[in-house]
């Protein structure tokens, strides 16, 4: 795993190198182990290295060698599972080094801009094409890996997290009004814009051509197939042969690795064929909440990581942890996502880090490839009993707190519904579909990338995978959601696969105790809140106070969720937009002013 940037200039002059330098010093943590730069004709492109796979000669940049693509040169992030494979398959000239990042720039040289279509994988990628003055970015059909662009005065500008540019001066660090309103109501953002004005993600599964520092071309990759559920013969022996095949592919590495247990569905899943492929003990990590309402879910995990042999290591994260951690988590969170599952992530990934791993498998997109969701069966079902489709509602409204509280919010996720609903698919795969393009790179991701790539780890997501996608998304209705049990087809398999997992009881979600730990320290917060300046733009600011006036003198969920939302976005304005440190903890984080 590692961290890319770069700059073409329109006029093809020489980027600036000062600029160059700040962007790579800037993304020193997502690769603590090497650095580079080429730069040639009007663009220049870094790279900072976790060292995964080829320790010894994996440096970046890549060059295309000798001949008239001598100065062709490639940067990458993330890792190309089928690297090996595609060296026997569609490579006409052998690589010179073992890296599976080099094997991209080898498919674009034979193949163009087609050249994505070949890789499993999770990948950001930026090629400079010497022949043709001409730079080509792509990233991976699910979105697991981040890139991010601006279109500037100065130039073309991409990298794997948006605050790079800003720390290198290419972009200002400005509020988007309308992301932030998609933040507040639905904890993420949604579509190519962010939460700052003038920066882009790339799509997932987009790869685009920029020439003259703008994008003249567009080509998509879907993650899913289309059309509708096909009946699924020996289902139970289809799903054993494809999480086989795509976790060991995921185990592809030259240092050690682990996996994130959480004692749920996907990642004992994980966690069982894990043990099945290794010979040495999995070393498995769970985090709880002592001292909370919330559900702990280490006995059950370290129940079923005895039944394989795994090293169980467990985790716990206190009140403590929630108010020192959170600036800092907040910080590594760029591209914001107030999901309050980043704060034991961000624990897990320290731990992880500290126990000398580099790589970490995790149970990610297993509810949306199988149909986990709860909001997925309420979707299915008529109106008249009960059902209603996804996110009708925001997290603020009808609270009194937002300024605009109109339904613009939603236009991204409507749109993505419009197009997702194609001639066949069942209500159960368009919902699925508009979680793969929003909920699952924005959200989930997001948090898995900048936690884990904040302590110099890399995640792995095995069921997020083209081979998983082709057989789990077009299995029929009833084999992902039978009564109410959502991802049947993988509870069944581990009933056989570790039954010590007990995959057919009743479990509740996961969850993060924000609302025991908020609610004690209310009183301080609210005044706080409705002092932020970051709050006071979006927000009424007395009404937001109130909300933390008002916490635990009742059961009201939403309220809670609400106050959260607040009070991260209130931090992330702070340290984001208005450049100011995050040290110390999240009170003093906010009675600091600034």
């Amino acid at each position: 795993m590692c961290g890319i940037a770069g700059i073409m200039t329109p006029n093809g002059a020489p980027p600036d190198s000062d600029a160059l330098g700040r962007l790579m010093q800037a993304l020193v943590h997502r690769g603590p182990d090497g650095q580079g730069m080429h730069v040639a004709g009007g663009t220049g492109l870094v790279h900072t290295r976790l060292a995964i796979i080829d320790l010894e000669t994996g440096d970046q940049p890549f060059l295309a060698g000798d001949g008239p693509a001598a100065e062709t040169a490639l940067v990458a992030n993330g890792e190309i599972y089928n690297y090996i494979e595609l060296r026997d398959m569609v490579i006409e000239t052998p690589p010179t080094t073992k890296s599976d990042c080099e094997t991209p720039l080898h498919l674009y040289l034979a193949h163009g801009m087609e050249f994505a279509d070949y890789l499993r994988g999770m990948y950001a990628v930026a090629i400079y094409d010497s022949n043709r003055d001409r730079l080509v970015l792509t990233r991976d059909p699910f979105g697991i890996k981040p890139l991010y662009y601006a279109e500037t005065d100065k130039g073309f500008v991409f990298s794997s997290e948006p605050q790079a540019m800003i720390k290198a001066g290419l972009v200002t660090a400005e509020a988007n009004p309308q992301a932030v309103n998609q933040l507040l109501q639905l904890q993420f953002t949604t579509g190519t814009e962010t939460a700052f004005k003038g920066v882009f993600r790339l799509l997932p599964g987009d790869t685009v051509a920029v020439e003259g520092g703008r994008i003249i071309e567009r080509r998509r990759r879907p993650a899913l197939p289309d059309g509708p559920p096909r009946p699924a013969a020996n289902a139970l022996l289809q799903l054993d042969e494809v999480l086989n095949d795509t976790i060991d592919v995921h185990q592809r590495s030259d240092v050690p690795y682990g996996m994130f247990l959480s004692g749920g569905i996907d990642s004992s899943v994980v966690l069982a064929m894990m043990a099945r492929l290794n010979e040495r003990p999995v070393r498995a990590f769970t985090i709880g909440f002592p001292g909370t309402k919330a559900r702990d879910e280490r006995d059950h995990a370290r129940a079923v990581a005895e039944a394989v042999g795994a090293e169980h290591v467990e985790v716990d994260f206190t009140e403590d942890d929630f108010w020192s951690l959170l600036p800092a988590v907040v910080a590594a969170t760029d591209d914001p996502a107030a999901d309050y599952a980043i704060l034991p992530t961000y624990k897990l990934a320290r731990t992880v880090h500290e126990h000398g791993l580099k790589v970490v498998l995790s149970g990610e997109g297993g509810d949306e490839m199988f149909g986990g969701y709860g909001r997925y069966r309420r979707a299915m079902r008529p109106r008249l009993f009960g059902g209603r489709p996804m996110r009708q509602r925001g997290m603020l409204d009808g609270l009194g707190v937002l300024r605009d509280e109109g339904a613009d919010w939603r236009a991204g996720i409507a749109a993505v519904e419009k197009v997702e609903a194609t001639a066949g698919r069942t209500a159960l795969q368009v919902n699925q579909a508009v979680d793969f393009a929003d909920w699952l790179p924005n959200d989930l991701l997001i948090k898995l990338d900048r936690c884990l790539m904040a302590h110099g780890v890399e995640g792995r997501t095995p069921f997020l995978d083209p081979k998983m996608a082709n057989f789990a998304y077009l299995l029929p209705d009833r084999q992902k959601v039978r009564r109410r049990h959502g991802k049947w087809l993988l509870r069944r398999w581990l009933q056989t696969g570790l039954p010590a997992a007990d995959p057919f009881s009743r479990k509740r979600g996961f969850t993060v105790p924000v609302g025991e730990w908020m609610a004690r320290r209310g009183k301080e917060l609210a005044p706080l809140i409705a002092a932020d300046p970051g709050i006071s733009e979006a927000c009424h600011p007395q009404a937001a106070g109130d909300l933390f006036k008002r916490l635990g003198s009742g059961h009201d969920n939403r309220r809670t969720k609400a106050a959260w939302v607040l009070l991260y976005y209130a931090l992330w304005h702070r340290h984001h937009i208005r450049g100011l440190p995050a040290a110390g903890d999240a009170i003093e984080n906010l009675a600091a002013g600034g």
